[in-house]
């Protein structure tokens, strides 16, 4: 089979192209053939009958053979003339082709001046048409007279060749017709492929515009689903640049600490207590950087499924209440009222180290913007009605919330579709401000219990962020210690 579209293309339209020109050529041969048969015993009828109709009287039968042997001279030489006189056949000029005549019969169903054909073998697997021709029924002692002619049967090449002169007028024709339609075709189908097959090359090194769905269906869902996906891809590599840009700039700041507090141990600048101030420096930036790369780790392994959830039964009122201990110094240093909150009798099932980690990361991330004397409150509380993604509402009666408000400035207008992104920050200008990982962590973690996590501003002022998690979890876990879930 060819290797391009287009020429699998014109093979399959010369094909058919000649599977169809054989076929019509094999239907005209057959009616050509037979009409040539019914035209050559015609034609004998046609001879026959004068003569029969002159010595039609009785006892013709002598003056029959006179007038076959005066008509014979004037006829083809192929053709052969006989008579039937009682049922046997005798030769006036006998057919040039070896035939046996002598099993003619007239049919009894003839009537005087009528004709019947029919078709006897010859020699080297031809065949000899014959006409018989009936002169008189009964007489009073020969009995049936009949004039028996005979003709090669030439019927197939006369037919053969009709079609050799006909044949190169409809192979015209065919071309005519077949060739455009067959280009068009052709054209339809690899002009959107060339296409794809450019963008594709050139899909590696630059951005490529979304290419035009033409062509067949097959050929548009496919420039659809490749327009879809390099969206996407250059969705992904703006994040990427992104991403870097920002690891850039958090890195940049403790490795620049780093490297002064070491250039000034090496070069002896950091003397007495400079030594210990130098060395604690050091080690609080590399273990911010050390969190920076946990975080990214974390939110990958998220994202790909990695990180298993070991789920067992939780107090969401516990929690909170853990949380706002575990940030009760923070608080106060930012001189900021943290509480805790929860509805009575609620149950959940789920990662304890992922609500400890998303209550966490909420909390911090509300003291980083409430001003002093703000207030920050810690909350778990049952949604009877959650907006779950995949319509989960229906299958479980009601969800948990945990959530936490602060009554800062809150989130800019349009950051609360954002302030889940990787490396986004609400207020990049705040001072001590994080590396922008600690919300999109809490949307990965709520994602991985099948839950959801959402943010919106609170009036006069302030913020709040929510993450609904199902009372078990709906995406798979690991069980704890390997062993099978209770």
């Amino acid at each position: 089979m060819p290797d391009r579209v287009a020429s699998r293309i014109a093979a399959a339209f010369v094909a058919v192209g000649l599977v169809a020109v054989l076929a019509v050529g094999g239907g005209l041969f057959v009616s050509l053939r037979g009409l040539h048969r019914d035209a050559a015993l015609a034609t004998l009828g046609d001879i026959a009958q004068p003569v029969a109709a002159r010595v039609r009287q009785p006892g013709a039968v002598a003056d029959l053979q006179h007038e076959l042997a005066a008509t014979a001279p004037g006829l083809r030489a192929e053709i052969g003339v006989y008579e039937i006189v009682g049922g046997r056949v005798v030769p006036i000029r006998p057919s040039p082709l070896a035939v046996d005549v002598s099993a003619v019969t007239v049919d009894p169903a003839l009537t005087p001046g009528e004709s019947r054909g029919g078709e006897l073998p010859a020699g080297g697997g031809r065949h000899v048409l014959t006409s018989v021709t009936l002169v008189r029924s009964q007489g009073a002692l020969a009995g049936p007279v009949a004039i028996l002619l005979t003709l090669p049967d030439a019927s197939g090449t006369q037919a053969l060749n009709d079609l050799l002169r006909v044949m190169p007028i409809v192979l015209l024709i065919t071309a005519a017709v077949g060739i455009p339609i067959a280009w068009a075709l052709s054209r339809s189908i690899t002009r959107p492929l060339s296409r794809l097959t450019a963008a594709t090359a050139a899909l590696p090194g630059a951005p490529v515009a979304p290419v035009p769905p033409e062509g067949p269906r097959e050929v548009r869902e496919l420039a659809d689903r490749f327009n879809a996906t390099t969206a996407e891809l250059e969705r992904v590599r703006a994040e990427e640049r992104e991403v870097l840009a920002s690891v850039r700039h958090d890195l940049r700041t403790p490795l620049t600490v780093v490297s002064g507090f070491a250039e000034a141990l090496r070069d002896g600048t950091a003397s007495g207590t400079g030594v210990a101030r130098a060395g604690d420096a050091i080690a609080q930036e590399a273990a911010r950087m050390e969190r920076l790369v946990d975080n990214l780790r974390s939110i990958d392994e998220l994202r790909a499924g990695r990180a298993g959830l070991r789920p067992e039964a939780i107090d969401p009122a516990a929690a909170v209440a853990d949380a706002a201990a575990r940030f009760g110094r923070q608080a106060t240093a930012a001189g900021a009222e943290l509480t805790a909150a929860a509805d009575a009798g609620l149950a959940l099932v789920a990662d304890r180290a992922a609500v400890e980690r998303i209550l966490g990361n909420l909390v911090s991330n509300a003291l980083g913007f409430v001003r002093p004397g703000g207030h920050v409150l810690v909350e778990a509380r049952l949604l009877p009605v959650p907006s779950a993604p995949g319509g989960s509402a229906a299958a479980v009666p009601a969800w948990v919330a945990l959530r936490v408000s602060d009554d800062g400035p809150g989130f800019p207008p349009g950051a609360t579709d954002r302030v889940f992104d990787r490396f986004y920050r609400a207020d990049p200008a705040r001072a001590g401000g994080g590396s922008g990982l600690g919300l999109a962590i809490v949307r990965a973690l709520a994602e991985a219990h099948g839950g959801s996590a959402r943010a919106e501003n609170l009036a006069p002022s302030g913020a709040r962020v929510t993450v609904l998690l199902p009372p078990v979890p709906t995406v798979p876990t690991v069980p704890p210690s390997g062993g099978p879930l209770a």
